[in-house]
Formats: structure tokens, sequence, C-alpha cells
């Protein structure tokens, strides 16, 4: 089986792209397409010994701030058009907005694992709602509102040529089946449970901290600014790991002197580990597509607490690894967390929900699918009829 895999971009580091180099750990000599990598993740797939192909949006200027004004412009849809994939049987993308628009010929299997389709076109009201450039009054909004009718237009055309698709949880599967009328099967993602061993080597002498965490990038429609005010209002700590656009509003939102409020930025893997094991659990504010940071968490004997939609809905076990606040707003959180007790959680109910998301399990799921369709597709092309 020849694979070719295909990703949105290489611009930051999250659970899509941890994702992504888990399936090139399955399939080593796949090569592995892209619209465009900034220069860590160049020297990563080096180091790696990844055969990386990038589009000529390589050669444009400001990759990295500009690159979702690009995707605006339609330069990712050029971008993946024009890579070609004749010498390979099996083409898998792994999309969140723009990697299954890639063209293949009859006789190519072509699987996409959605994480979910593109936030920006169809749900883009949710998307840029907070922030101030593309509110709704404002008359960038109507600049804007054209690109995104045509993006909704290409998107769907682009789905109907991928043969399989793979969801990432049943959200995502309601989504493909409502934006572009096909079906798919869910194959969760994973947490690498192989690095429990590893967590437990950490020093945490100092025993629980007197605060909760909030891991996510720092993007408006991530609503981190919903657990700055829910802490403020119940007066507890809350410490931020991440980067993003939006960082600048939430400092200014939680007062750059505020006691409360810690924006820690980026950390290193062990920071990041050191943070969870302290907390009194991880707060989730946004509707996720799934969620690997809440398994993180609870692989480390964490509790969640969660906005209830998305993905939380399929990892947090209510009650026993976590509990939901029902509506996405300050007063809603600020009240759980005034009544949250973390003592009736118990860190070894949290691991044991953790570990049924095992990256080995993820694995073996997606090389049986593909397997599978490469069978059937080998099948139908030796019994079907020659013309004469």
């Amino acid at each position: 089986m020849r694979i070719a895999i295909v990703f949105d971009d290489l611009i930051q580091f999250g659970g899509a792209e941890r994702l992504l180099l888990a399936v090139h750990e399955l399939y080593p000599d796949a090569p592995v397409y892209t619209s465009v990598a900034n220069d860590e993740w160049l020297k990563r797939c080096a180091d790696l010994h990844i055969d990386l192909k990038t589009s000529f949006m390589q050669k444009l200027p400001f990759k990295k701030l500009l690159n979702r004004f690009y995707g605006l412009l339609g330069l990712h849809v050029l971008a993946f058009e024009s890579f070609k994939f004749d010498n390979f049987d099996i083409v898998l993308s792994i999309s969140a907005r723009f990697a299954h628009g890639v063209i293949t010929k009859p006789g190519t299997i072509f699987v996409c694992y959605m994480n979910s389709p593109g936030r920006m076109f169809w749900e883009s009201h949710d998307y840029f709602c907070q922030e101030a450039l593309f509110r709704q009054e404002k008359p960038f909004w109507y600049l804007v509102m054209p690109f995104l009718s045509l993006h909704r237009l290409c998107d769907y055309a682009s789905a109907q040529r991928v043969d399989y698709f793979i969801a990432n949880s049943l959200i995502s599967k309601e989504r493909i089946r409502k934006y572009y009328r096909r079906d798919s099967v869910v194959v969760y993602p994973f947490v690498d449970v192989v690095d429990k061993l590893a967590y437990q080597e950490i020093d945490h002498a100092n025993g629980e901290k007197d605060y909760f965490l909030v891991i996510t990038r720092l993007n408006a429609w991530k609503r981190v600014d919903i657990a700055i005010d829910a802490c403020k209002k119940a007066g507890v700590h809350l410490k931020i790991i991440g980067e993003g656009s939006d960082r600048k509003r939430l400092e200014d939102l939680s007062g750059r002197d505020s006691g409360e409020v810690e924006l820690l930025g980026y950390v290193s893997e062990q920071e990041k580990i050191s943070a969870i094991l302290g907390c009194k659990a991880l707060i989730l504010t946004q509707k996720e597509d799934f969620g690997i940071t809440a398994l993180e968490a609870m692989l480390l004997g964490k509790p969640i607490i969660a906005y209830r939609a998305g993905g939380a809905l399929e990892t947090v076990a209510e009650g026993a690894t976590g509990e939901f606040f029902d509506t996405q707003d300050a007063d809603c959180l600020a009240k759980t967390l005034q009544h949250f007790n973390p003592s009736i959680y118990k860190p070894e109910d949290c691991k044991s929900q953790a570990g049924k998301f095992s990256k080995q399990k993820f694995l073996h799921q997606l090389d049986e699918f593909l397997k599978k369709v490469y069978d059937e597709g080998t099948c139908a092309s030796q019994t079907a009829p020659h013309n004469i």
C-alpha cells in the first residue's frame, strides 16, 4: 500500500499535529504534503526523517502571521489542488480546513480523517465573534462575507471528492453529515498512555495548589475570556497556558497586575505536566471537536470542568471524572467553580477513563480501516468488466 499523508499546515503544535506524527509513525515511508510549514516544523521533520512536501505558499511572506488571511483569499485551496498523487494507492488527509481539497485520480483511494469541517467558513459567527475586526456590525465583516460564502461552496465541492470520511468524534460526524451530506465512521484520537510512567517521575513535592487551569490555543473562539471573568467572580485563582492571537485581549481582560489570573504563555511539556498535577481541575470553555487536553489531565488523575457541548460529552464521565456547566458564559461557570469539590473525584477513575483512548487503539483502528478499503478497492478493480 503506497500511502501519502496530507495535512492543513504546520504552523503550530497541538493535538492535530500530535496525531499527524503518530500516523507517520504508523506509515514511516509516507510523504507528508502540507500547504506551508514554519522553521520549527521544517527542522522537526528533518530530525524525524519525514519527507515533507510544501506548496507554493512556502515562498509567501509572513506565513505564520497571515496564514488565516491567505486562507480567506483562497490560496490554500489552490495549494492543495496543485499537488499530484499519481503514484499512490491511498491518500490520507488529516483535515480541519483545507487538506481534503486535494484532487486524486479514479484509481486512488481518498480517505479523509476529519477533525472538523472548517469553522472559519461553516461556523464563522462563532469563530470570529470575539474579534473586534470581524464583528458583524463592522464594515470589514461585510467585505469578508462574500469570501466565506464562496469558501462554503468550494468546500462542499471538495468534500464530494473524498471516497471515505473518518470523523474524530460524534460531533464531527454530525457536522460532516450536515455540511457535506456525507456519512462517516468515528475513530477517536488518543492520549499517549505510554508516557504515564514518565509523568509519575516528575517532582511534585509541593502538593496540590489552589488554582484552576486552562490549556489551549489563545484564539478568540476558544472563549478563554469566560474562564477569566468566572474566576474573578468566584474569587479563585486561574492559570492559563497557551499562546495565540487573542493573548493581548486576554491580558487586558485579566489585568496585567492581577493576582487572580496568570497567563503563562508557552511552557515546556514538563512544566505543563507539573501545572496539571498541581491544579484543582482543568477548565474547558470551548466547544471542542474532541479535546485531547482533557484526556491528558484525566490521565494525570485530574477532573474536568467543561462546557456541556462538543467532544467533552464523549470523553468526560459526568460525576466520575468531571462536571459540566450548561451555558457558555462567565456567570454559569462561576457558580460551578464556587461549588466545585475536587475531593469527590478519584484519580484512578480519571486515569481509567483516559486509558480508553490509547494511541495503540487509534492506530490499530485507522490501519484496519485503510487496509479494508484498500482490499475492497483492489477486489473491485480486478472483478470490474473491461470494455472492448
